[in-house]
C-alpha cells in the first residue's frame, strides 16, 4: 500500500490509500485518511518536502495511520529538505539538515529513501536511509543526447561524478571548480582543469539547480576552453530565476519531478517513476 501526500507526485507504483487533506486557517496541515484499507499491509508514505508545512502533514499522516494501527513502512522523500544547511558557517546558523532529520527519525521508518543526497551529512543523519545515486537518470539523458564528457562543477560533486563514470562506463570527466564568500554568497574564480575540449560536448552534472549561476559561470569558462554544446543536468530541480539566462548557454536543460512539475522548452523532466529509484 502506498499513501502519496503530494497527489501530483507518485514515484512508486502500489495500490493506493485515499485521503483528503487541507491547511486551517491558521496555518496548520490536516489530514482525514479513509479507513477502509487492509491494514496488515505495509504502508510506504511518499512526499515532496518543500516546506515545513509539508513536514508536518508528513507529521499528521504518520500519526493518523499509527491511530488505526496500521504498519508503516518506508518513506520516499527523493528530495530530502535542507540538505544544503549540512553545515554551520557562520556563527548564529542553524543546522538545518539536522533539524529535519531529527524529525524524520522521529517517526520510525523502517527505511528512508533519497535520490541524489547532497552530501553524506544526511544518510549519516537520517535513521535507515538509503540513498539512490543518480546513475541511471545520467545514463537516460546520455542515451538522448550521445557521447559527451562530464562535468563536476566543483569540488563537493567530484567524489559522486567520478562514481557516475565508472557505473556507466568510464566515461572522461573534466574538474572544475569555484569559490564563494560564505556571508555574501557571491560566486568567484571559476576554473576548468582542461587546456582544451576540442569542440566536445560536454554535460555538467549536479544533484541541485537553485538560482542557476554556478552553472552560467562554469558555461562561460567551458566556452572559452572549446566546449562544444553544454547540457546541463540536476537531479533536483528548484530554478528559482526561471530559465531564460540559462537557456542562453545550455542547448538543453534535464531535472527530475523531486520538488515540483515544470514546464520550459529548454528542460526535459524525467519521472522519477521512470525507473529512477529502482
Amino acid at each position: 500500500m502506498v499513501l502519496h501526500l503530494d497527489k501530483n507526485f507518485k514515484p512508486v507504483s502500489a495500490k493506493e490509500i485515499e485521503y483528503e487533506s487541507f491547511t486551517f486557517s491558521g496555518g496548520e496541515p490536516h489530514i482525514k485518511i479513509n479507513p477502509d484499507f487492509d491494514k496488515s499491509e505495509a504502508v510506504t508514505i511518499t512526499h515532496r518536502l518543500n516546506s515545513f508545512n509539508d513536514l508536518g502533514l508528513l507529521c499528521v499522516a504518520v500519526d493518523a495511520l499509527k491511530r488505526m494501527q496500521a504498519q508503516i513502512l518506508d518513506l520516499v522523500i527523493p528530495y530530502f529538505p535542507a540538505a544544503r544547511q549540512d553545515r554551520v558557517m557562520v556563527q548564529g546558523e542553524a543546522l538545518s539538515v539536522k533539524v529535519y532529520a531529527d524529525i524524520i527519525n522521529s517517526l520510525g521508518f523502517k527505511k528512508v529513501v533519497v535520490f541524489d543526497a547532497h552530501s553524506e551529512v544526511t544518510p549519516a543523519l537520517v535513521h535507515n536511509c538509503q540513498v539512490v545515486p543518480n546513475y541511471e537518470f545520467i545514463r537516460q539523458i546520455i542515451d538522448k543526447i550521445g557521447n559527451v564528457k562530464l562535468i563536476s562543477p566543483d569540488g563537493g560533486a567530484l567524489k559522486k561524478i567520478y562514481k557516475v563514470s565508472e557505473a556507466l562506463g568510464g566515461i572522461e570527466v573534466v574538474e572544475c571548480s569555484k569559490s564563494r564568500n560564505v556571508k555574501t554568497g557571491q560566486l568567484l574564480n571559476f576554473k576548468v582543469y582542461a587546456d582544451d575540449l576540442a569542440g566536445e560536448n560536454c554535460l555538467i552534472v549536479d544533484d541541485i539547480c537553485d538560482g542557476g549561476g554556478t552553472f552560467i559561470g562554469l558555461a562561460q569558462e567551458l566556452k572559452k576552453k572549446n566546449a562544444g554544446k553544454l547540457y546541463l543536468a540536476v537531479s533536483h530541480g528548484i530554478f528559482s530565476k526561471g530559465f531564460t539566462e540559462l537557456a542562453q548557454h545550455f542547448e538543453h536543460i534535464f531535472t527530475t519531478d523531486s520538488i515540483k512539475e515544470l514546464n520550459d522548452s529548454c528542460l526535459t523532466q524525467i519521472q522519477l517513476n521512470h525507473g529512477l529509484l529502482s
